[in-house]
């Protein structure tokens, strides 16, 4: 019956998650400190990359959108890492960074910023920390052919909190010209991303993996020994959770660093519009994320424009109140 309710409310609300992600982008667009009028954001977007020269068309080809894809990216990552990660543990608290995949992203890339070295190393050596998060939290769960969440999600808490300690650490050591660029990191930047094509990359795979078994997924959800009578095989299913969660959480935090808040709340946010089935929730999920971190981004660039705020926190503040009132609203 809960199924049967979000096949109705789907395509609806799918029709409305793309109208808002087309406003959220198109907005993106348009906001900025040079003021372009709507008319031409429309005729430069309807043009070419290289058929029109002119500042009008540079600031929006090679400033603005990449900004915008790099934020909806990052935001439907994110959402859909989460919905993940919140059916592999069947914890609704559940988000992209509970399994210590973040912290050891920010332990590399605020190490290589105290030492000094370029973007590229930077990301490289936080590639490195979350790969190795994400290597000893599968290696210390599952043994002997046998998979355990409670020892999973045990682990990357514990392993979380040593990655917070030497981040506290890192920062404790860093100079101070230094600080606000790793705080920038450690809240969310998008205005860092520059290689697009692989979070988009992942973000297209993984979906069209997750889609590929949303069937499964929504057995799953029932619980792991009604999974295995239905005849799920929920060893590889959800291993292929965890690979499939980690590998969108590291490509988001590749794109923007660490951006908080959306991972958690977009997916709860679904469920209490009444859509559970993951055929509708997972592509509602990642347009909703993409949109509500395209908006917090664009809000965080011109809302004390010149200076830029760091996205993770409007995400959260913009989130909370959202939130709370789906909250209020639900019977």
């Amino acid at each position: 019956m809960i199924i049967a309710r979000s096949a109705g409310r789907g395509p609806k609300l799918l029709i409305i998650f793309l109208l808002f992600a087309a406003g959220s982008t198109f907005a993106g667009l348009l906001s900025g400190s040079v003021y372009i009028p709507v008319s031409e954001v429309a005729k430069t977007l309807l043009s070419a990359a290289g058929e029109q020269p002119g500042v009008a068309h540079q600031i929006i080809w090679q400033l603005r959108l990449p900004r915008v894809s790099a934020a909806f990216a990052c935001g439907g990552l994110l959402a859909l890492a989460g919905v993940l990660l919140q059916v592999l543990l069947r914890n609704p608290l559940a988000d992209p960074y509970i399994l210590g995949v973040s912290g050891g992203a920010a332990v590399g890339a605020l190490l290589a910023m105290l030492l000094g070295w370029s973007l590229l190393l930077t990301n490289l050596t936080s590639l490195a920390g979350a790969l190795t998060a994400i290597a000893i939290v599968f290696g210390l769960s599952f043994r002997a052919g046998g998979w355990n969440l409670y020892r999973l999600l045990l682990t990357g808490v514990v392993l979380s909190a040593g990655f917070s300690a030497l981040t506290a650490l890192i920062l404790t050591l860093a100079p101070a010209s230094d600080v606000k660029g790793m705080l920038f990191w450690l809240m969310g930047d998008v205005s860092r991303a520059e290689e697009l094509l692989p979070g988009w990359t992942v973000l297209i795979i993984v979906t069209a993996v997750s889609m590929l078994f949303s069937g499964s997924l929504n057995v799953l959800s029932l619980g792991r020994m009604k999974a295995q009578t239905l005849g799920v095989a929920v060893l590889p299913l959800q291993a292929g959770i965890y690979f499939c969660a980690s590998l969108a959480t590291v490509a988001a935090l590749m794109l923007a660093g660490a951006v908080g808040f959306v991972g958690l709340i977009v997916p709860h946010a679904v469920r209490l519009l009444g859509v559970n089935d993951f055929r509708w929730l997972l592509p509602l999920s990642i347009l909703l994320g993409g949109s509500f971190l395209t908006l917090a981004d664009t809000l965080a660039r011109t809302l004390w424009a010149p200076q830029q705020l760091p996205v993770g926190v409007l995400t959260a503040l913009l989130g909370v109140p959202v939130l709370l009132l789906l909250l209020s609203r639900r019977p």
